[in-house]
């Protein structure tokens, strides 16, 4: 082994941070572009927002800008020159704070020794919790200062569905007291609404409302205490063998058990809710789809006429104060590139979508054909990469309803004619099949299986059983519903 040097010639792709920012920019929904644009306004006082609808800049212009330190003003420029946003203006800064002494407030805060003004956060509504719910019913009740430090010891233990996530050994701990005390204020707690509240597994949780609804010594109770593994898995006649009653009378003590609550804390759980806001809209117009981007609330960009005129005269701008906007300028240039390189390759992989399925648009989700990233990549001449980017978390509003980009591609299954069709239209056809069955005798994945062939398209019972659980639909047994 020796040391030696030597010459290579190579391509290489260097990811400049403009580049970055521009696949950055890329992959960005409508809403996270706007907070990016909003930050980027904050950081960049070359940039600047407008309501002008031309928007568009001069590039060579611009750049012109940042190379020479003379030249003329155009006619924009010199009506800017001869406006001063300050003209004729006297700040007083006492008189901009004595604005907002009526309200008895300065810079949002309350003065003090002065008539209390409730915060503007205190006027806020929000929904009860299920803890604020039971903690509610504790301190309504007569209940000593021992049994109340308990109570809510116990009740923030409770999860969102309304189980209680400890055990009795944890609770005699936590409150120091013997397991029959734990018990008796357990049980009380158990007493309060919603029903079922505060139990320890589904059976308790069960037994707990039937209870309540005074369905004690029953059917019902008999069938959750001791029977519950042969009702979850609908084996109706064995459950009835055993109970030693006819199938009518266990119909009603099913219909019982069905309106019992399984998660008691449900009503009081209100999940975030996820708006969303398409990118891009597909009207039909005159027999022809016409592709729109959704630009509501997306900020104008354009640079600012008055540092644009500094770097083009003779300003007395210092090097170091120079250099900063040169570098701002470029910033702001690239950023509107950026976005405009967006918008039109959103566009282009839309248009190609639409054009490949257009049997969707027209009919349905059950036309819906088999597309993969490479054949709009190869009908738009971008990379698989780029159109995976655009795709990634962005909707798009159609006729058939709001849909994620992503979902218009899906693998193919084979059909009995040498064709294929999408996965995502069996996957339908398999929700409509079993949406129209027979709830006293569902379809087997076999039977579902058949149905498919039918209309020509070959598929293994096995991937059946696959698309119904990624639909969430149970088997056909816990599908079977005794009906009288």
């Amino acid at each position: 082994m020796d040391t030696k040097l030597d010459i290579r010639l190579a391509q290489k792709l260097i990811m400049t941070p403009q580049l970055q920012q521009a696949i950055k920019l890329l992959q960005l929904s409508k809403l996270e572009l706007e907070q990016i644009i909003d930050q980027t306004l904050l950081e960049n006082p070359v940039l600047e927002e407008t309501a002008v609808e031309n928007t568009e800049i001069d590039e060579d212009d611009t750049y012109k800008a940042l190379q020479t330190s003379e030249g003329s003003t155009s006619a924009e420029e010199e009506r800017t020159e001869s406006i001063s946003p300050l003209d004729g203006v006297s700040l007083k800064w006492e008189d901009y704070f004595d604005e907002d002494k009526g309200d008895n407030r300065e810079l949002g805060y309350i003065k003090e020794n002065e008539e209390e003004i409730q915060a503007y956060d205190q006027n806020l509504s929000r929904p009860s919790s299920l803890y604020d719910h039971l903690v509610w019913q504790l301190n309504l009740s007569k209940s000593d200062q021992k049994v109340r430090e308990m109570g809510e010891i116990i009740i923030g233990n409770i999860d969102e569905n309304g189980y209680l996530q400890v055990t009795l050994e944890e609770l005699e701990a936590l409150c120091g007291v013997p397991r029959e005390k734990v018990l008796e204020v357990l049980t009380f707690i158990q007493s309060f609404d919603p029903p079922g509240i505060a139990a320890r597994d589904l059976q308790e949780c069960l037994l707990i409302q039937i209870t309540q609804m005074g369905f004690q010594g029953t059917i019902v109770e008999t069938i959750v205490a001791e029977h519950l593994s042969d009702f979850e898995k609908k084996r109706f006649p064995v459950l009835a063998r055993k109970l030693g009653i006819t199938l009518e009378d266990l119909s009603h003590a099913i219909r019982v058990i069905e309106r019992l609550e399984p998660k008691p804390g449900r009503s009081f759980h209100s999940p975030d809710n996820a708006y969303i806001v398409p990118d891009v809209f597909v009207i039909k117009h005159e027999g022809e789809y016409i592709v729109l981007l959704n630009e509501d609330g997306l900020p104008r960009l354009r640079i600012n006429p008055v540092y644009r005129r500094m770097l083009k005269g003779n300003s007395g701008l210092g090097g170091e104060e120079r250099n900063y906007l040169e570098d701002k300028f470029r910033s702001a240039i690239w950023m509107i590139r950026s976005i405009e390189q967006r918008n039109r390759t959103i566009y282009k992989v839309t248009q190609s979508i639409v054009k490949c399925q257009l049997d969707f648009f027209e009919k349905g989700v059950s036309y819906l054909k088999p597309l993969t990233l490479k054949e709009i990549a190869e009908d738009i001449m971008m990379h698989e990469s780029t159109v995976s980017r655009v795709t990634n978390n962005k909707y798009m509003c159609t006729p058939q309803g709001i849909f994620e980009l992503k979902y218009f591609f899906s693998s193919g299954l084979a059909t009995a004619d040498g064709d294929s069709c999408s996965s995502r239209s069996v996957r339908d056809l398999i929700s409509r099949f079993i949406a129209e069955e027979n709830s006293s005798k569902p379809y087997s994945d076999q039977q579902i299986m058949k149905f498919l062939k039918d209309r020509q398209i070959e598929i293994a019972r096995r991937t059946v059983a696959k698309y119904r659980k990624e639909l969430r639909i149970p088997s056909a047994s816990r599908r079977r519903k005794l009906i009288i």
